[in-house]
């Protein structure tokens, strides 16, 4: 293995693996870290865990376990990923598990690096946008776990670390990697720990994955381990085309599953409401009604028999209708009972022989793989950058597994043009 990465979420990791097999890695994805052994046949290994919003210890504990699990199988490189909108307070998790991850490897140095650009997140003299807007003025601000009310990496990331922030800006890396690479020296003289570099296209990108080759650790989006892959992709012996292939969706009974209350997937909601049948979940009846799952699943099984388009059960809402919620039940307890309702439904509809499941929102996405018992993943097309389809290594299962603002506004019915007739 080349490249061995700690991803803070399933969305999260799906993202990062679509992007290293878009690039030349052939990867596997592993959902948690493997109690027992196998022999793993690719040049990336991602394991994705559901440390984004857990508490500090919980996230520092599993990213260190899956750091001992890659270092027993001789990676060369490791990444941390974290969200491309960085979604982390000042109570952690991004800061802990980066010192934690150095410490363990004896390293004194990495890099911060959200940036995206194909998806609009670009980071300009520390500060992160989400297209034309500052993370701090876009729907971030009004994230229900991880609200965004700073745009500046290097205040976020100073607030939640034990060490110093530095700045690698954009004319310095518009100097060429050899540039970049004496930055970083000079922040390593001057006692920073880490350093926050701007990216705002592509080339930026490829300019630090080549400056970011001798770090044992990298921390980031996905858009710089497309750039990293670049730089390891010569020495992948394997057939690329292949694994893409293996994990490409077959055409079987799907839904789509919608979590998310991000701007985008409230678009995408509404598309696709106009073309295929929805049902908005009652989260009263998520909490209190012991029956509703049966209800919910028996309304898809019955849709699904009748309709083009795969049946949409969702519990996204708008700004107001989610502040609306969180005020009459308690934003914890409407997110953990949605969460659990999500998966139980996948669960049932599992057994009802539904193989393909579209979800969107990384909580979401987290509580239904894990209630589908999938071990890991082969990685297949992209749907949309940083979301590709993904076929379980241990069963007939397929799903598209979407971060909430990732995806065009037709995302959910472009999904399914992908199945094999």
């Amino acid at each position: 293995m080349y490249l061995g990465v700690i991803a803070d979420d399933f969305t999260g990791a799906t993202d990062i693996a679509g992007f290293l097999v878009a690039n030349g890695m052939r990867t596997i994805q592993l959902n948690g870290v493997p109690q027992q052994h196998f022999e793993i046949d690719a040049d990336a290994v991602v394991i994705s865990l559901k440390s984004r919003s857990c508490p500090v210890n919980e996230a520092v504990d599993a990213s260190l376990e899956a750091l001992n699990w890659l270092r027993e199988h001789h990676c060369k490189q490791y990444y941390f990923k974290y969200c491309s909108t960085f979604d982390s307070t000042a109570e952690g998790n991004i800061g802990p598990v980066t010192d934690a991850l150095l410490n363990a490897l004896g390293e004194e140095f990495t890099i911060i690096c959200p940036a995206l650009p194909v998806n609009g997140r670009t980071v300009f003299n520390g500060h992160l946008f989400v297209f034309e807007e500052l993370l701090s003025d876009s729907g971030m601000r009004n994230h229900p776990v991880t609200p965004m009310r700073d745009s500046s990496l290097l205040r976020l990331m100073n607030a939640q670390s034990q060490g110093k922030t530095g700045l690698v800006n954009y004319k310095v890396i518009e100097a060429g990697a050899d540039s970049v690479i004496n930055v970083f020296e000079q922040h390593k003289t001057e006692g920073k720990r880490y350093c926050v570099v701007d990216a705002f296209n592509t080339a930026h990108l490829d300019t630090l994955g080549e400056a970011s080759k001798s770090l044992k650790l990298v921390t980031g989006g996905s858009g710089l381990a497309a750039s990293i892959a670049k730089e390891w992709r010569n020495q992948s012996s394997g057939d690329q085309q292949q694994v893409l292939q293996s994990g490409w969706p077959d055409s079987a009974k799907s839904v789509v599953l919608s979590g998310s209350c991000s701007v985008r997937t409230n678009e995408q909601v509404a598309a696709y409401k106009q073309i295929a049948p929805s049902f908005s979940l009652d989260v009263k009846a998520c909490i209190n009604d012991q029956d509703y799952v049966n209800e919910v699943a028996n309304w898809v099984m019955n849709e699904i028999a009748t309709c083009q388009y795969a049946p949409m059960v969702y519990a996204t809402a708008d700004p107001e209708k989610l502040n609306e919620i969180q005020q009459t039940f308690g934003a914890k307890v409407a997110s953990k009972s949605i969460e659990q309702f999500f998966s139980q439904l996948a669960h049932q509809l599992k057994e009802r022989g539904i193989n393909n499941f579209i979800v969107a929102g990384g909580e979401t996405s987290g509580v239904v793989t894990q209630s589908l018992g999938v071990e890991g993943f082969h990685i297949g097309p992209q749907i949309a950058p940083g979301v590709p389809w993904v076929k379980s290594i241990n069963s007939p299962l397929s799903l598209a597994l979407k971060s909430g603002n990732f995806g065009d506004v037709d995302f959910f019915k472009t999904a399914q043009e992908f199945y094999n007739e």
